[in-house]
């Protein structure tokens, strides 16, 4: 997708696990998804319809969340089992595990420069591990309840965490310190991930709204009036500095568009929309400079869990 979105349209449709989906992402050469599952297994779907896909058999339970690594040369699962596999997406599947926490790892994420994974788990832990080897680190341990999911910044200076605490937690990774807790939620936060630029963050919660706060402020967002028009010719007469553009965000950022609880969102990649899932069986797509509901999509008749921006 460009900056400018077209209508979203079905491009593929996809079938092969025999339970729910939980998870899924796309390798950067876009031309591999990943998919984790109810059924244990983790499967690689190809792009090109001749290409048959990959099931990758190895995890004991439920498979929460998989991720493609930067290069997309590896994929990583975390599992209701403890463990944390790392996979080769090719036919044969090869993968090495360990085990990575002593309750469900409910996320992995790699840092963008593809070195260290981030794991966090029901045993109320974040894990920074290598990917080399998977030495462990350390671990941050200041939440109360379960961790749903631990994100690398852009840069890979800070952590950003969800719980079922109610908190979102932001974590400095040298220091190793929270430096923030955003504690505005009134349900468990699902889901939670960076904005592009880096400069703020996006929750979902079970009390069905999404919240955007800067990172900077730790203030939910400030809102500039200008469309997406309006910003390309302040841009041209050079009146739109970067960091005035990462600030074309809705004032108080709280969307309350969906009727059942939010499990998941991904920034669009120019960091101009957002999308949403929901338990309303809706996805949304959110338009950020304008502060305003784009689209609503009803692909499927169940729940949303997961979703990806590419």
């Amino acid at each position: 997708m460009s900056s400018v979105m077209d209508d979203p349209t079905l491009e593929r449709h996809f079938k092969g696990h025999k339970d729910a989906i939980t998870s899924l992402d796309f390798n950067s050469n876009m031309k591999q998804i990943a998919s984790g599952s109810m059924d244990a297994c983790v499967m690689i779907w190809n792009m090109k319809p001749q290409m048959r896909a990959y099931r990758f058999v190895g995890h004991k339970d439920v498979v929460t969340c998989v991720q493609f690594s930067p290069s997309g040369h590896l994929v990583a699962s975390a599992s209701r089992d403890k463990t944390v596999r790392l996979w080769v997406p090719s036919v044969k599947g090869e993968s090495t595990v360990f085990r990575a926490h002593t309750g469900t790892v409910r996320s992995v994420s790699f840092s963008s420069d593809g070195q260290t994974l981030l794991t966090s788990s029901d045993d109320k832990s974040i894990k920074v591990w290598t990917v080399h080897r998977q030495k462990f680190l350390f671990s941050l341990n200041q939440h109360i309840n379960w961790v749903r999911c631990a994100k690398f910044s852009p840069d890979g200076r800070l952590i950003v965490s969800a719980s079922d605490d109610k908190t979102v937690k932001l974590w400095d990774k040298n220091s190793r310190e929270c430096i923030h807790s955003f504690c505005e939620h009134g349900g468990y936060v699902n889901y939670a991930d960076f904005h592009p630029s880096g400069t703020c963050i996006a929750a979902a919660s079970t009390d069905n709204t999404v919240k955007v706060w800067d990172i900077r402020t730790h203030k939910l967002l400030q809102h500039y009036q200008v469309s997406i028009h309006e910003a390309d010719v302040m841009r041209s007469e050079g009146c739109l500095s970067s960091d005035s553009e990462k600030g074309l965000l809705s004032s108080e950022l709280q969307y309350g568009l969906h009727s059942a609880m939010v499990n998941s969102l991904s920034f669009h990649p120019s960091g101009n929309y957002l999308i949403t899932a929901s338990s309303d069986s809706t996805l949304k797509i959110l338009d950020l400079l304008e502060g305003r509901l784009l689209y609503t999509l009803h692909g499927h008749q169940v729940t949303h869990h997961i979703l990806s921006f590419h």
